[in-house]
């Protein structure tokens, strides 16, 4: 026995369907499915129930016609890469071995998805693949980017402000673009750790940075100098890491042999704090006994380090959802160059474990 509405046609239900069980035309069925405002809320209400009852699923590809969206995101990783399909492979292994950008991804998804929007992942480390993520965009193969650029001289977010392109930065720009962007206060979370390191007694603290041509790395080691300095450490030694487990070991075994008496350390982020606690296990150092070690990002890194690692939180799931929404409204104020272009900076938190 068949479940639907009298009135509904055999094979799948259509828009005339949605109409006759409303008692509305097909237009106003059309309007409404398509989210066009201008309709009396009553109505609007008679449609949905409509929709519920038959079962009506909008065509996609029909809907984009009239409402000119993809309903498709482009999630983009920009950064500094080569030409040659080993360095690309190279570029693309970095990035889902490092739970940062699966965390944004996870965001991303949990915003989008109850929207009925989808993310498209693009990677953007040649000159290449950066045209053909604003060819992408252009052609309306999707509404917007989001963009996670790792590298402080990427040119693709000028190309995307330039070209009017609807884009959100995960991050600062280096340098001033009328692009909106998420962020988090980098100095006052390294501020954390310099103060948490100093009140557990440890007094020849070092730091692990991160690359130092990227915003972040800059503002993680100019704040922890800076709070370091203000409690009267004039001299910081430090050794620059790349946000990766063996850079992080490369610079610890650095840092003990110029400085073997150290008793903490920061790193700028979780792999290279996880990193530097196997040189410090490997040298015969206890952590946090002998040697307290701070990270920063509460990534999976940190529960897996051994010993569990004192952290600086970054709600990186929080900051890439709140980047697709400000996504969403700047598709909202597209005909608007400056009406949709804003910032949102995150708190950090300090978490305190077993490694310092």
């Amino acid at each position: 026995m068949s479940s639907k509405p009298q009135g509904v046609t055999a094979g799948p239900p259509t828009l005339e369907d949605v109409a006759r069980v409303a008692g509305v035309s097909r237009a106003t069925v059309s309007r409404v499915v398509n989210g066009i405002r201008n309709v009396d809320p009553a109505i609007q209400e008679a449609v949905r129930a409509a929709v519920a009852a038959t079962g009506y699923t909008p065509n996609r590809a029909a809907r984009s016609l009239v409402t000119r969206r993809a309903e498709t995101i482009a999630l983009v990783v920009s950064g500094a890469g080569g030409e040659s399909p080993e360095e690309q492979a190279a570029f693309a292994s970095r990035v889902f071995s490092d739970p940062f950008f699966g965390r944004v991804t996870s965001g991303v998804i949990g915003y989008l998805r109850p929207r009925a929007m989808h993310p498209v992942l693009m990677f953007a480390e040649t000159g290449a693949a950066r045209d053909q993520v604003v060819a992408f965009l252009r052609q309306g193969s999707a509404d917007g980017a989001l963009v996670v650029s790792t590298h402080a001289d990427d040119p693709l977010p000028t190309v995307l402000a330039d070209a009017g392109l609807p884009a959100v930065l995960f991050a600062r720009p280096a340098r001033p673009v009328p692009i909106s962007y998420v962020d988090l206060a980098h100095r006052d979370g390294a501020r954390l750790a310099a103060e948490h390191l100093l009140a557990r007694g440890c007094r020849r603290i070092a730091t692990i940075t991160g690359p130092l041509d990227v915003v972040a790395g800059q503002d993680r080691l100019a704040g922890f100098r800076d709070a370091m300095a203000r409690h009267g450490h004039g001299y910081v030694p430090v050794a620059e890491g790349g946000f990766t487990r063996d850079s992080g070991e490369e610079a610890m075994a650095r840092l003990l042999a110029e400085h073997p008496g150290l008793d903490g350390v920061f790193a700028a982020n979780d792999l290279m704090a996880q990193g530097a606690c196997r040189v410090l296990r490997e040298q015969g150092r206890r952590v946090p006994e002998d040697v307290a070690v701070v990270g920063f990002d509460d990534s999976s890194a940190a529960a897996a380090c051994v010993p569990p690692l004192t952290t600086v939180r970054q709600p990186v799931e929080d900051m890439a959802a709140e980047m697709a929404r400000l996504l969403q409204r700047r598709m909202e104020h597209r005909d608007d160059p400056d009406g949709g272009v804003a910032s949102v900076i995150f708190e950090p938190e300090l978490v305190v474990r077993e490694s310092a």
